[in-house]
């Protein structure tokens, strides 16, 4: 059901795709952006939206759907393949073994899941494996410590958009009978923590007005 909390979960989401592609896009740079966490992104969203061509619930939830599937594989074409953004990928910093957090997610999302049919096991797959995501990209920021500002408001967009879905959950529990997805729920809460660090930095270098630094 839509609230203002989704809704604004929704378009801080999308703000952050849409700050991304531009930086790769305006500036030809994807420069401190992590390959492993869009590919990672790129995974949740085909195995989230399975249901895209036979459930329709509305026209904006299809085009949300169309618009994050679209924009991830974008991405990961442009870091892979573009003659010129390729060049400022941080290959040697981005090193990350993203490919070790994908097989226990998906062994998780077969043991502990709300009913074993494929669609359901691979939407909570992509629960667990979007919540986890974020960590190559995070630890590329650490190393290359020096962060622009496009960069930076990516990161501060999508841990905002997961906070804002955490608010619709609550919200959604206390107006909507037997509304309870601990699923999703603790997968998103520890989405969020993992934030918790990048975001006290990134207050700390807006409040003192300094260029964004993560410590080694």
């Amino acid at each position: 059901m839509m609230n203002i909390f989704r809704f604004a979960g929704d378009m801080t989401h999308l703000a952050s795709v849409l700050v991304l592609l531009l930086k790769i896009h305006t500036i030809k740079s994807c420069a401190g952006i992590s390959l492993k966490t869009q590919e990672l992104y790129a995974i949740v969203f085909a195995t989230r939206y399975l249901d895209i061509f036979t459930d329709f619930i509305s026209l904006y939830n299809t085009l949300m759907k169309l618009i994050f599937l679209g924009s991830s594989f974008s991405i990961v074409w442009y870091i892979r393949h573009h003659k010129i953004v390729r060049r400022s990928y941080d290959k040697d910093q981005d090193t990350f073994r993203h490919l070790f957090l994908i097989l226990p997610c998906f062994l998780l999302a077969l043991v502990i899941n709300e009913k074993f049919t494929f669609k359901e096991v691979m939407w909570t797959f992509s629960l667990y494996l979007e919540a986890v995501a974020i960590l190559p990209q995070l630890v590329l920021l650490q190393r290359s410590r020096n962060i622009d500002n496009l960069t930076g408001q990516y990161v501060v967009l999508l841990g905002a958009y997961r906070a804002l879905y955490i608010l619709n959950w609550i919200y959604r529990y206390f107006t909507e009978p037997h509304y309870v997805h601990w699923i999703a729920w603790i997968s998103g809460l520890v989405q969020t923590l993992l934030y918790a660090d990048f975001f006290y930095y990134y207050f700390q270098s807006w409040k003192n007005n300094v260029k964004l630094q993560l410590p080694a």
